[in-house]
């Protein structure tokens, strides 16, 4: 049974721009629909069943343009989600890599397909953002 799913998007935007924008996690609500606010240390979630506070550490290395979350939930379970921006001529390519949430065995895969395509749209949303599309 597969766990994860890697997705990229071709970014018309200089890498500065993209990792930058990326790196800094105040951003996240505004491209990802998992985050309602986010800082340095802290963010609320939007779940099913309401906004959730959870820890979040970014570790961003713009030598080796990665960009990684660590979120720790309440009950004190870790949580982490991969990325890379990668210079491609004038350009970027972003990478993320979705991990299967920390669900049973059995949620697996119908979360996971569900993550899939809410990050495929988010994705898009950064690209659009990035490109100058949107706000």
């Amino acid at each position: 049974m597969e766990n994860f799913d890697v997705q990229n998007v071709s970014i018309s935007a200089p890498f500065e721009r993209v990792f930058s924008y990326i790196a800094d996690p105040a951003n996240l609500p505004r491209w990802t629909n998992a985050f309602a606010k986010a800082d340095e240390t802290s963010a609320v979630m939007v779940t099913p069943n309401g906004e959730l506070k959870i820890g979040l550490k970014t570790k961003a290395s713009k030598e080796h343009g990665t960009v990684d979350w660590y979120m720790t939930m309440p009950d004190g379970s870790v949580g982490a989600a991969f990325s890379r921006a990668t210079p491609n001529g004038s350009g970027t390519v972003y990478t993320f890599v979705l991990m299967a949430p920390p669900v049973p065995v059995e949620q697996i895969e119908g979360t996971l397909k569900q993550q899939k395509e809410i990050l495929r749209k988010e994705l898009e949303k950064l690209k659009g953002i990035l490109e100058g599309a949107s706000p």
